[in-house]
């Protein structure tokens, strides 16, 4: 049976790093096995990390400078009120991750993350009512998820 995973290149150097800060941080994520990938006993072509993040199997590669992430690329992080979206939120943008629009950040690592409170998706429902639009409005205005003001645009 095929698997799927996903497989990111940190051009940073820092797969290793950002698998273990992960699995410390966010439940249902662990370090696997990490590897030196060589063509001979003194020739490092890579590093490879496979890891599991909140469930869902990764490996990381550390193999140069020629490739970053970008926002096109994201993982999204449902996760449950206020609390939770201010708890990840900071653990990613703290130390040189980035806040962004609409839920969006960049951790430390240049992974993008999408923090996103189930709230804004029963909220915001299929986005066929007057009160679905609001609640999209109002997240377009925001970085960091705010639920309350989200329940407040809903109920208008």
């Amino acid at each position: 049976m095929p698997e799927v995973l996903t497989h990111l290149w940190f051009g940073n150097d820092k797969a290793i790093e950002a698998a273990e800060f992960y699995a410390e941080h966010i439940p249902d994520s662990k370090v696997h096995r990490v590897i030196t990938a060589r063509t001979a006993p003194d020739d490092r072509v890579a590093d490879v990390v496979e890891f599991r993040l909140a469930g869902h199997e990764v490996i990381g590669l550390n193999a140069g400078p020629e490739l970053f992430f970008n926002q096109a690329f994201s993982f999204y992080l449902r996760v449950d009120g206020q609390e939770e979206v201010d708890h990840y939120w900071d653990l990613l943008t703290a130390d040189g991750g980035e806040p962004g629009p609409c839920g969006w950040c960049t951790d430390r690592y240049g992974v993008s993350w999408q923090v996103i409170p189930r709230q804004l998706e029963e909220l915001s429902g299929d986005y066929s009512t007057e009160a679905h639009y609001r609640v999209c409005r109002a997240m377009l205005k925001m970085g960091k998820i705010d639920v309350a003001a989200l329940q407040a645009a809903y109920d208008g």
